[in-house]
């Protein structure tokens, strides 16, 4: 496959988009949702982790309906294909590995996963899902990548929502074939 016909890749992060936290009680009055699919029990991150189960397993049919290479761009690394993946019924997904932070200079107020990502893409179009993604990273990316690229903000208070979805859906709907 070349460039051009690979389809556009989607980062995924976990903590904020698929992990839900930070909403007040007049936000969610009756708490986070839980959910228990049994693939988690005995892995790693399950048990160290208790705030799994308020990823929703729907979260995986419509992950993988998208048109695009999923990527785990994620701190959770290779346990997420350990314990979300079997979690959401995903299979094993290839997984950014992060530079050493002391590699990153935060001084321009790009977030530290901008640049990683942006190589990882090398060149092909692609969408990030992140709660910390701001204008600067967008305007940054939009300077130094050849490709289309869509910086998706999630709220973190939510996670991934039907609107979310439906972002996803159009924009790499439309990036099929690539081009800028």
């Amino acid at each position: 496959m070349t460039a051009h016909t690979q389809p556009p890749l989607l980062f995924l992060d976990v903590d904020g988009p698929l992990i839900p936290f930070g909403a007040t009680p007049d936000q969610m009055p009756h708490g986070y949702p839980t959910y228990d699919t049994g693939h988690c029990r005995g892995r790693p991150g399950a048990d160290s982790n208790p705030l799994i189960t308020r990823i929703n397993p729907a979260y995986g049919p419509r992950l993988l309906a998208l048109p695009c290479t999923l990527v785990w761009a994620t701190t959770w690394m290779s346990d997420a294909n350990e314990c979300i993946a079997p979690w959401l019924g995903l299979p094993h997904l290839p997984v950014v590995d992060w530079p050493d932070p002391t590699d990153e200079d935060p001084a321009d107020g790009l977030h530290w996963k901008t640049r990683p990502l942006l190589t990882w893409a090398a060149g092909l179009p692609y969408a990030w899902i992140d709660d910390e993604i701001t204008d600067r990273d967008r305007t940054w990316t939009q300077a130094h990548h050849p490709g289309r690229a869509l910086l998706h903000r999630v709220d973190p208070r939510y996670g991934l929502t039907d609107d979310d979805f439906a972002v996803l859906d159009r924009w790499l709907r439309s990036s099929t074939g690539g081009g800028a």
